[in-house]
């Protein structure tokens, strides 16, 4: 079932499979060569991580993120990133540099793997501020922000800038100039993006 959890998630993350798109049990069953409760037990797994969504009677399907559901999750990540550029000030975070090195040599990759790279990315600076409460309610919010990502593919045709824009928020976190950085990082107007 793992490896089938893991297949749906890349192909979801990669926007593959397009937001909107209902993901039928027996089409999956089929094309993976599984069993339906074996389909059943994945498709559920994606539903508890917040990438897919389900309705009673209804097959699993793939959430749209709108420019304003991404308008208001930057609401909420800005106090929780603020908090932790203000605790982190003039630190370096070995774990994010090291999610950053691996997003830049993704970049030419698939998109669902630059974004793996960056959640651990900001993942890594959560957890580096070593607030449990900080991590529990950041993680609530893992699952739109990678759901986020995907619809900002286009975005970043040149993903080298998404790995430009990460260097300069973790070396200014570093020179201790984060709370800035962190406002600029999560300012984006999305439009239509």
């Amino acid at each position: 079932m793992d490896a089938l959890v893991d297949a749906l998630r890349k192909r979801v993350l990669s926007g593959e499979i397009e937001p909107g798109a209902p993901l039928p049990e027996q089409e999956i069953s089929a094309l993976y060569g599984v069993a339906r409760p074996t389909v059943r037990e994945a498709l559920a797994a994606l539903v508890h991580e917040g990438i897919l969504r389900r309705e009673r009677n209804r097959s699993a399907y793939v959430p749209v993120i709108t420019a304003q559901d991404l308008d208001d999750l930057m609401l909420v990540r800005r106090p929780l990133e603020d908090l932790m550029a203000q605790r982190l000030a003039g630190r370096r975070v070995p774990a994010a540099e090291a999610a950053l090195e691996r997003m830049a040599s993704k970049a030419a990759g698939p998109w669902s793997e630059l974004v793996a790279e960056h959640m651990a990315l900001h993942e890594a600076l959560i957890e580096a501020v070593g607030s449990p409460r900080l991590e529990r309610l950041y993680a609530v919010l893992a699952a739109e922000t990678r759901l986020g990502l995907v619809r900002l593919r286009e975005t970043y045709e040149d993903r080298d800038l998404l790995v430009a824009e990460h260097r300069a928020l973790l070396d200014a976190i570093a020179a201790g100039d984060g709370r800035a950085a962190v406002a600029e990082h999560l300012s984006h107007s999305w439009g239509a993006a």
